[in-house]
C-alpha cells in the first residue's frame, strides 16, 4: 500500500510539473487577425512571455498576416518560442516599416523561432530605390530579422523572402544555430545578404538554403567559432569573411568552419575579403574550407585583399589584416572564370598557414588555373600550380 501511494504521489507530481512548464499563447488572444497589422499583438504577447516563469510559446497560425516594426527584449524569466506558421508581410514601402528590422528580439536566453510560416519583406520596391552599388550614400534599411545578443538559442524551419535588406543580422550572439532555415530571395535583389553576423561566437548555419542577390552568409569583424555546414548556397555572391579593415575599432575574427556547402551560379565561391589603404589592423586566423562543391561558381576560392568595390577607394597602402593558418580542401565542381583559386594577399602583411590540398575545378572543360602573390601555401594533393598574377597595363 505505502510502495502504491509514492507511485501515485511521483506520478501526480510530475503530470504537475509538465503542466506548469508550458504556457501556448495564440496571437489571436491579443488581437492579432489575419489580414490585419499583428505588431501590437505579438509585442503584448511576448511581454506576457517574458514575465511567465513557465516556458511559453507564442503561435502565429497558418493565415497572411501585416505587421510593422516589432522590437521586444529580454532578459526573460523562462525560456520563449515564436512559432510562425502563417506569412507574415511588411509594408511594401521602407519608411512604412517603422524601424530598420521588422522583428528585432534582443538580449535573450532560450529563444526558439520554428515553424513552416514566411516572413516575407516585400522588398522589390526597397532594391529599386535602395541600390548600394549604384549610390554610395544608400540607406541600410528594412532587414526581415534582428537578433541582438540572444544566447542558446535556435531558428529553424521558417522561411525569410524578399527582405528589403539583409534577411538576417546577428549581433552580440552566443551559441546559436540556424537548422533547417530557408532564404528566398532572387538573383538581381540588391544588397540582400542572406545571414550577417557579427561580434558573435558559437554560431551555426546548418542545412540551410540561401538563394538571394548578395553575399549568402557574410561574417563581419568579430566573428569567432563559426560553422556554416550542409548550405546551399545560390544564386548570390557566395560565403563570405569581410569586407574587414575598414575600421580601426575591428574585433579579430577566428574559427570559421565551412564545410560540405554547394554553392550554384555564384559571383563568388567561399571568400575572404580586406580593404586596402584601411586603418583597420584586426587578424584572420583558423579558417578552413572543405569539401566544398562549385557549379559555375566565378570565383570558387579567392582571398581578397584589394577589395575596392566599384573603384570608391584607394589601393595606395596595403591591407593591414594578417591572415594566417588558413585550410583549403577537396574543392571540386566547375569555375565560371579561368582561375579557380585567387589568393591575393597584402604585401604589407603576407598571408602565412596557408594550405591548400585536392583541388579539382574546370573551366569550360580544362582545368582551372590559380594565382598567387604574397602567400607561399603549402600543397598536397592535386592542386593546379600557383601563378604569378598577370599585371594589367593601365
Amino acid at each position: 500500500m505505502k510502495f502504491s501511494m509514492i507511485i501515485l504521489f511521483i506520478s501526480f507530481s510530475t503530470i504537475n510539473f509538465i503542466l506548469v512548464q508550458s504556457v501556448t499563447l495564440e496571437i489571436s488572444k491579443f488581437g492579432g487577425k489575419p489580414n490585419q497589422d499583428i505588431a501590437k499583438a505579438l509585442t503584448s504577447a511576448w511581454a506576457e512571455a517574458c514575465a511567465s516563469t513557465s516556458a511559453t510559446k507564442i503561435v502565429i497560425p497558418s493565415g497572411t498576416y501585416q505587421m510593422t516594426h516589432v522590437d521586444v527584449k529580454g532578459p526573460c524569466k523562462a525560456p520563449i518560442e515564436i512559432q510562425i506558421d502563417g506569412t507574415i508581410k511588411a509594408p511594401v514601402k521602407p519608411e512604412d516599416v517603422g524601424g530598420d528590422q521588422l522583428l528585432r528580439i534582443g538580449y535573450v536566453n532560450s529563444l526558439t523561432i520554428s515553424g513552416n510560416g514566411v516572413i516575407d519583406g516585400q522588398g522589390s520596391y526597397a532594391w529599386k530605390q535602395n541600390d548600394c552599388s549604384k549610390k554610395v550614400q544608400c540607406k541600410l534599411l528594412g532587414m526581415n530579422l534582428g537578433f541582438n545578443f540572444i544566447n542558446n538559442s535556435i531558428v529553424r524551419g521558417i522561411t525569410t523572402k524578399d527582405s528589403k535588406h539583409f534577411h538576417v543580422n546577428v549581433l552580440g550572439c552566443n551559441n546559436f544555430t540556424f537548422d533547417g532555415f530557408k532564404v528566398s530571395a532572387p538573383g538581381d535583389s540588391a544588397n540582400t545578404d542572406g545571414i550577417h553576423i557579427g561580434r558573435s561566437t558559437g554560431i551555426n548555419i546548418l542545412n540551410t538554403d540561401i538563394a538571394t542577390g548578395d553575399d549568402c552568409v557574410s561574417l563581419g569583424d568579430g566573428s569567432r567559432q563559426v560553422l556554416v555546414q550542409n548550405v546551399k548556397c545560390g544564386p548570390g555572391h557566395g560565403i563570405s569573411i569581410g569586407s574587414l579593415g575598414k575600421y580601426k575599432e575591428e574585433e579579430p575574427v577566428e574559427g570559421i568552419t565551412v564545410k560540405s556547402c554547394t554553392l550554384t551560379g555564384t559571383s563568388n565561391g567561399v571568400r575572404i575579403k580586406t580593404w586596402p589603404n584601411e586603418p583597420g589592423t584586426i587578424t584572420v586566423t583558423d579558417m578552413t574550407f572543405e569539401d566544398i562543391t562549385m557549379q559555375n561558381v566565378s570565383n570558387p576560392v579567392i582571398i581578397d585583399q584589394e577589395y575596392c568595390p566599384w573603384n570608391q577607394c584607394s589601393k595606395q597602402n596595403p591591407s593591414k589584416i594578417k591572415i594566417s593558418k588558413v585550410i583549403i580542401k577537396n574543392i571540386k565542381g566547375t569555375s565560371g572564370t579561368k582561375e579557380g583559386i585567387v589568393l591575393a594577399c597584402s604585401s604589407g602583411v603576407p598571408c602565412e598557414g596557408v594550405e591548400i590540398s585536392n583541388v579539382d575545378l574546370t573551366f569550360n572543360g580544362a582545368p582551372a588555373t590559380a594565382t598567387c602573390s604574397n602567400v607561399k601555401p603549402k600543397i598536397t594533393g592535386k592542386v593546379p600550380a600557383c601563378e604569378a598574377p598577370t599585371t594589367k597595363k593601365e
